[in-house]
């Protein structure tokens, strides 16, 4: 089945109004689905005969019990119709199938009627024009069971993993979003993001997993409900870091977001992407989060980093006259966050400067807009 989008209105039309206004912050997800020569490496084996067990060796393996139709996948693309039909190829493959829909993000290279031609048997949301990471929520107005798991065109879900990430939702009702650990490349190489997570200096007990202030967008659960109730993703940012401002407001609402290592994606990326469009937007869209959430003087440091990141890539003026014309919106949606948040983006701060846990959430993230590339520019933007 292939749907067609008319307009951005139509294709946000079930998301609560009033919180649509989210933000490309800056998480994990930008370190998160780094390309391969940013991954960490592969454990090693000891001098022994027998080979050691891969750093995702405790990762969901096979089945685990669920009941039908408790999650979908949402699949986000754009001109990457090889790419994406091998991660059709890869998610219809898993056991017990799950309903998958692919959001064709305006590719102009056939995308949509090549799927649907191939894979009658899935959701094909075809959008009029590139929303950027705003367009993981046509799929989401179209989601109807309780969570939902998000992954790009050159990445997919691990056999087990869906199922064991419902069942964790089950029971632990207070969870968001389940991040979940990512293997890059053939050599399955541990993501750097992975270890950053796993330092994460917020109390955890009686979680899966250690607690986070951001998650990755491309390698993430969610409950639906939450999702739909901080409104998604907004197209005003289009990409670069879209997770921030959402894990803020979820965090803002009482929602809990895990990093979940028993979870595993694979991610081969794209060799596709536009890394100095990137970088400007993960800066420009730092400066505007702050502005919406966070304390003003955090917003004049990322301003003096976007500064720079902007010289660099040699896009100063043009990047400072989008950075600036947008400030104005970003403050109508300021909202600062509470002491309790707040807290939270302390604690993490502080372990950065102690050297513990390093970068493990959105807002360090956010603070390093000078390093890292995602591999998912190609497929949202």
């Amino acid at each position: 089945m292939t749907e067609t989008v008319t307009s951005r209105r139509a294709q946000g039309s079930t998301l609560p109004d009033s919180t649509t206004m989210l933000d490309d912050g800056l998480a994990f997800g930008e370190r998160g689905n780094a390309g391969a020569d940013q991954a960490g490496t592969t454990l090693q084996p000891a001098v022994s005969t027998t080979p050691a067990a891969p750093w995702h060796a405790n990762a969901a393996a096979g089945p685990a019990p669920l009941r039908a139709a408790r999650i979908s996948v949402v699949v986000l693309t754009y001109n990457r119709l090889h790419e994406v039909q091998q991660t059709v190829a890869r998610l219809k493959a898993l056991h017990p199938a799950v309903p998958l829909i692919v959001v064709d993000n305006g590719s102009s290279d056939g995308t949509a009627k090549q799927l649907q031609r191939l894979h009658p048997d899935i959701t094909v949301v075809a959008l009029p024009e590139n929303l950027g990471a705003a367009g993981r929520n046509a799929g989401v107005a179209r989601v109807t069971t309780d969570y939902v798991a998000f992954c790009d065109d050159d990445t997919w879900w691990a056999a087990g993993s869906l199922e064991t990430a419902a069942n964790l939702l089950d029971a632990h009702r207070e969870i968001a979003v389940l991040s979940s650990a990512i293997a890059v490349g053939a050599s399955e190489a541990e993501d750097e993001t992975c270890r950053l997570m796993s330092a994460s200096p917020l109390a955890a007990e009686g979680m899966p997993g250690p607690l986070l202030i951001g998650y990755m967008a491309g390698a993430s659960v969610f409950r639906v409900c939450a999702f739909r109730e901080v409104g998604g993703y907004t197209d005003r940012l289009f990409i670069g870091g879209e997770e921030e401002l959402v894990a803020l407001d979820l965090l803002e609402a009482g929602w809990s977001i895990v990093y979940a290592p028993m979870l595993l994606v694979h991610h081969h990326p794209s060799a596709w992407r536009d890394a100095p469009r990137r970088m400007r937007l993960l800066a420009r869209n730092a400066v505007w989060v702050a502005a919406m959430r966070l304390p003003f003087g955090t917003a004049l440091r990322r301003l003096a980093r976007a500064l720079r990141v902007m010289a660099r890539e040699r896009v100063l003026w043009r990047g400072l006259r989008d950075l600036f014309a947008g400030l104005p919106w970003a403050l109508r949606q300021r909202r600062r966050v509470s002491r309790r948040v707040q807290s939270m983006l302390d604690r993490v701060a502080a372990s950065e400067r102690d050297g513990r846990g390093v970068r493990t959430t959105a807002q360090g993230r956010s603070d390093s807009v000078t390093g890292g590339r995602s591999a998912r520019d190609a497929s949202t933007a």
